[in-house]
């Protein structure tokens, strides 16, 4: 195909500009000094819903960012528009130092981590005492990436009405993690929901649990429709304002000062990220018994100087017991 006339002139031809003639690149950023500052809420297909003040703004990331993912629960800066009204983007250019990272992988052989939420104090794990069966392992897990992650782990267990909590509850023990007990009845007239919100006021906190065990329900219960529906009304998971837990969101409590961030139902839990080293950090007990071990020490070997510590009375032996079934939940399935 001619791309130029049979009478052409020089000035016609277009010429690619030598080295000399162009910019020279530079890896100095814009600051961004008077971006505004904001929260995640949602993210959808590379856009992200994000409070600002009083206001839900759409924007996407800045290719500066590079492969830098932002995700629910990340304080970040934002420049261009930022009035929230229809039809409006504007761009996240820098995301901000994180105080935890909830993560996982997709099964404990998978290289690949996925960052889940991002600067939640807590970590709710919603479990079912029956219809569906307790799942020990699926607890120890997400009690490993909290511990690793820096959350604080919270037990939430629902329809005692069908099933004790004491099997479950002596379990988990001398970890001496927090809990509420909850029935189908307190469900329904929110009871349940006023007793969990005693554990989530001033927090941010993300909930997790597998389908069943009744996660969404209470969710909804502690965030009126109202809510829901004020803070995500651009929602891009949906289109309708409303939240099918496709992905994580998070909502802001009414009567307590707090955050609730419900994630997608989980069938497993991957921990191939777990670095055994910080799960140890959780056991403030036990830690100090650590120096006399052994490079790269698992914690759960014959030369590990955890068992002479214990031994001579410095820490309780369930600690130690159930430092090491959470440490040794990675090499097992969930199912085992």
């Amino acid at each position: 195909m001619r791309r130029y006339g049979k009478h052409t002139d020089e000035d016609d031809i277009r010429t690619r500009p030598g080295r000399r003639n162009t910019r020279p690149r530079t890896n100095i950023r814009p600051k961004h000094e008077d971006a505004a500052e904001g929260m995640v809420l949602t993210v959808d297909r590379g856009r992200l819903t994000v409070l600002v003040d009083d206001r839900v703004v759409m924007a996407m990331k800045a290719r500066e960012l590079g492969r830098k993912a932002a995700v629910v629960g990340d304080r970040v800066a934002l420049v261009g528009d930022l009035s929230g009204k229809k039809d409006t983007l504007a761009r996240i250019v820098r995301i901000e130092e994180r105080t935890s990272v909830l993560r996982r992988t997709a099964d404990d052989d998978d290289p690949f981590e996925r960052v889940v939420v991002a600067n939640a104090d807590q970590l709710a794990i919603v479990t079912a005492l029956a219809d569906p069966e307790p799942r020990p392992r699926l607890i120890d897990r997400c009690l490993v990436a909290a511990f690793d992650g820096g959350l604080e782990p919270l037990l939430v267990l629902t329809k005692s009405d069908l099933a004790p909590p004491d099997e479950l509850l002596e379990l988990y023990g001398a970890l001496d993690i927090p809990y509420v007990v909850t029935n189908r009845e307190e469900l329904k007239d929110g009871a349940a929901a006023d007793r969990v919100r005693e554990q989530l006021d001033g927090r941010v906190t993300a909930f997790v649990g597998h389908s069943g065990v009744g996660k969404t329900t209470l969710v909804n219960a502690l965030v009126p429709e109202e809510r829901r529906r004020s803070t995500g009304h651009v929602n891009a998971v949906t289109g309708r304002g409303r939240h099918t837990t496709t992905s994580a969101l998070a909502l802001p409590l009414t009567t307590v000062d707090g955050w609730v961030i419900d994630t997608p139902g989980v069938r497993s839990f991957g921990l191939a990220h777990i670095d055994p080293s910080r799960v140890i950090h959780a056991f403030p007990d036990l830690e100090p018994g650590t120096e006399g071990c052994p490079r790269a020490c698992s914690h759960d070997e014959p030369d590990c100087a955890l068992d002479e510590y214990v031994a001579e009375g410095h820490a309780d032996p369930a600690r130690l017991y159930s430092l090491r079934r959470l440490l040794a939940t990675r090499e097992r399935k969930e199912g085992d």
